[in-house]
């Protein structure tokens, strides 16, 4: 058996949305990718983060911090609400490096969300157009640059939404259950052109919305493994299949969770 090399995605180029907060699993996906060699691409939009309780983060010590793993870094702040913003991020990350090889969409909207009781119209349209609408669009301009060389990926982001209930997220789960469900469809027509795609869930991981386990009743039970799931270990999955390493993998949605147990 072969080890893998020291840089593994060396002379790669990685697109990477959801990237604008340290504490945020694009961040470490970036992060991790960019240490394995590969040139980064990453998106970020503040404006959502400020409107969260945990409000954003410095976006120079963000992309700094970025530049400390990898070769290169290029940015683009992008609203993926926006139909246009899916093509104009690709083409941005084309014009910066020539090509890109790996799209990992982790970006994701967060609030004006609820209960099925008070479900709002334009809750579901927010959630679909981010969750979901954004992650096909980018998607299919990955797919039209990409010229066939190895190391072809897209990888998105599930959210267990197929495993348990996830109470007042019905506009979220909703968004995230038509994206999974497209899954099989979009990645066989993916591996015709050489292009593998795979889905991540990477359960509850604490990126500083999660209450301290002190005030989580029967957070020994849920978690056995005596804490929450951190960044980097759905990074390190996502890590995986972006390299050779996962070169046999094609419409899959695999869970990291820590034996995470609902319920």
């Amino acid at each position: 058996m072969d080890a893998m090399p020291s840089a593994p995605l060396a002379g790669r180029v990685v697109l990477v949305t959801g990237v604008s907060r340290r504490r945020g699993i694009g961040h470490a996906v970036a992060r991790r990718l960019g240490g394995m060699g590969a040139g980064l691409f990453v998106t970020h939009h503040r404006a959502h983060d400020e409107a969260q309780p945990w409000g954003a983060d410095d976006l120079s010590a963000v992309l700094g911090s970025l530049r400390e793993a990898a070769p290169r870094v290029a940015d683009l702040a992008a609203d993926l609400a926006d139909p246009g913003a899916p093509e104009a991020v690709v083409e941005a990350a084309v014009a910066a490096y020539g090509h890109v090889d790996a799209l990992v969409c982790v970006h994701a909207r967060s609030g004006s969300d609820g209960p099925l009781s008070a479900l709002d119209p334009a809750w579901l349209d927010a959630h679909w157009q981010v969750d979901a609408r954004s992650t096909l669009l980018l998607t299919r301009h990955f797919a039209a640059q990409h010229d066939g060389r190895p190391g072809g990926r897209v990888v998105w982001f599930g959210s267990g939404q197929h495993l348990g209930p996830m109470p007042s997220e019905v506009a979220y789960t909703a968004a995230k259950g038509a994206l999974i469900g497209a899954l099989p469809t979009v990645a066989a027509e993916l591996a015709e052109r050489g292009i593998l795609l795979n889905a991540v869930n990477p359960g509850p991981v604490d990126t500083g919305h999660l209450p301290p386990k002190e005030d989580f009743p029967g957070f020994d039970v849920a978690f056995p493994l005596g804490r929450y799931g951190a960044p980097d270990d759905a990074a390190r999955l996502v890590a995986w299949l972006v390299s050779d390493e996962g070169a046999w993998m094609a419409g899959q949605h695999l869970s990291t969770e820590g034996g995470f147990r609902r319920g």
